[in-house]
């Protein structure tokens, strides 16, 4: 059962469930968790209440937790630190990254960065790093990044008004939906939160 700290402490935000939201960082069991993923479902039924289901993963040890939750459940803001960093290389099975106030750096296994890695290039800048206790434990990502598709079908000249589309697999592995417009070899924009396609870049 999870435990919510309901005191509003002086001059800190507490959030609710329904102002959750991707990259929060909240207090759950003493512990400090990252909002990975935010689900409205909306009732069935006349009289019954939004639930938010929400996976958090916590900072701490990694281990991913999944709560359906009501929109007034509120929470503690955790202690973490953002700090703004760039990717700068792997090593190993650690994803570099470099502050890019004081050039620190920061290593998080490929574990820690489910579900972006495929977002990640070296030198790509906009990143946020979460720090507990001086120690990153996450990274936000850019809202967009710009990748090169390397392989797609032939382009279909005059299809610009067309809504059809066609998997695109980018530079990074990422294998998202694109116009049948744009052809191999040229960059498009890519909404990090849902893998879709936004323009070219």
């Amino acid at each position: 059962m999870i435990r919510y700290i309901i005191e509003k402490t002086s001059g800190v935000t507490v959030p609710k469930s329904s102002e959750l939201k991707k990259g929060d960082v909240v207090e759950i069991d003493d512990s400090p968790h990252v909002v990975k993923l935010v689900e409205v479902r909306s009732p069935s039924s006349r009289g019954a209440s939004t639930l938010y289901k929400v996976r958090f993963t916590n900072l701490l040890t990694g281990q991913k937790r999944d709560e359906s939750l009501k929109g007034d459940d509120i929470f503690q803001a955790a202690d973490c630190q953002r700090v703004p960093v760039q990717f700068s290389y792997i090593d190993g099975d650690h994803y570099m990254f470099m502050n890019t106030e004081d050039y620190s750096q920061y290593g998080l296994s490929t574990s820690s960065l489910d579900g972006q890695l495929e977002y990640l290039y070296e030198g790509l800048e906009g990143l946020t790093a979460l720090l507990v206790e001086g120690d990153i434990a996450a990274i936000d990502l850019p809202q967009s990044v710009v990748l090169e598709i390397i392989e797609t079908a032939p382009s279909i000249k005059g299809a610009t008004a067309s809504s059809r589309t066609k998997p695109a697999t980018l530079a990074t592995g990422l294998v998202i939906q694109v116009p049948e417009y744009v052809g191999q070899g040229e960059s498009v924009k890519v909404n990090t939160s849902n893998g879709k396609f936004m323009s070219r870049g």
